[in-house]
């Protein structure tokens, strides 16, 4: 299992060919209390880069863009009735969704920002 994290502050947990994704610690920080979760549509196909979730606090509301292409498998239901878990536990029971992806994860061992892996796309 390795985790990843893009410029855009979401989490991506990778095991064998699926994703885990959700938003990071600082992301929820900046949003502050949230207030409620947009889960995508189970069995949709989104390409990277697509907005596929919203989060909303009672400040803003921020677009979780969707790092790996593929098609979602799951999503996290409790944030249905718990969006706040996002705040409480962002990199572990506050995961958004799991996706089946088909585009490869490449990991530079250089691309690391405040110490935390960056990774990009190859088709």
């Amino acid at each position: 299992m390795s985790k990843y994290f893009t410029e855009d502050h979401e989490w991506v947990v990778v095991e064998g060919e699926m994703a885990t994704v959700g938003i990071t610690d600082h992301a929820q920080d900046q949003l502050g209390d949230i207030v409620f979760v947009e889960l995508p549509e189970v069995d949709e196909e989104y390409g990277k880069g697509d907005d596929i979730s919203v989060v909303e606090s009672v400040k803003a509301a921020g677009d979780v863009h969707n790092p790996v292409s593929g098609t979602v498998v799951e999503v996290n239901e409790t944030l249905e009735d718990e969006p706040a878990t996002v705040n409480t536990s962002p990199e572990g029971d506050g995961w958004i969704y799991i996706a089946f992806f088909v585009i490869f994860l490449c990991v530079h061992p250089n691309a690391r920002r405040n110490g935390k892996k960056l990774f990009w796309y190859r088709n």
